[in-house]
């Protein structure tokens, strides 16, 4: 689930911190340009784990601050296919059933993936596993907060960096009296899974 990815990149230290260590230094500037955000292919980057070398400073001409090319590997949130995880219900809608693991909600189980017969509750909002028992089916609900396990089987990375006003001149009209901020914000990486394998949907089924 979590891996340690090497990465490179030049780290710029203000004069007002040239009086900290300087391994600090850098690891507070690291953390506070890529801790909790995506790194396009690569997952979500969460802390620092260790620098592994640093290359000479310069202090270029008109900023006072050093820039130094540092080497470090960073502990990232980026599960391998078919790895198996726990999560919760966060909601539930036509596109499926949506989970958190608490640091990270863009996790998708579509409608075809989940246990079947399935179909959706319009009125409770929530997914409903039709059980079939010799005394027939029996409605096992999704509910909002149940513990779910459930298997990887896709990943999307989606470059949300800045279009320039070429590629957003391109974009087509939004429709008469539809306000911009109304339009779906994209997440950057969303995962896939599957819970249509025996041992695998909310934890209460196979507890009890």
């Amino acid at each position: 689930m979590f891996v340690a990815v090497e990465m490179v990149d030049t780290v710029r230290i203000p004069p007002w911190n040239f009086q900290r260590q300087f391994n600090e230094a850098i690891a507070e500037e690291l953390n506070k340009k890529l801790a909790n955000k995506v790194v396009y292919q690569v997952g979500l980057c969460i802390c620092l784990y260790d620098i592994t070398k640093l290359e000479d400073s310069y202090i270029f001409p008109g900023d006072g601050a050093s820039h130094t090319k540092v080497h470090f590997r960073y502990v990232v949130f980026h599960p391998f296919l078919d790895e198996i995880l726990v999560g919760k219900i966060k909601y539930c809608s036509q596109e499926g059933v949506h989970v958190s693991l608490g640091f990270f909600d863009d996790i998708v189980i579509p409608p075809e993936s989940l246990q079947q017969p399935a179909k959706f509750d319009e009125a409770e909002q929530v997914w409903v596993w039709e059980y079939e028992t010799d005394e027939g089916a029996h409605d096992l609900y999704m509910d909002q907060g149940e513990d779910i396990r459930f298997r990887v089987t896709d990943e999307v990375f989606l470059d949300t960096s800045p279009t320039g006003p070429s590629a957003a001149a391109t974009n087509t009209p939004a429709a008469p009296g539809a306000e911009e901020g109304g339009q779906k914000k994209e997440a950057p990486y969303t995962l896939l899974g599957t819970i249509s394998e025996p041992g695998l949907g909310l934890l209460s089924w196979w507890n009890s």
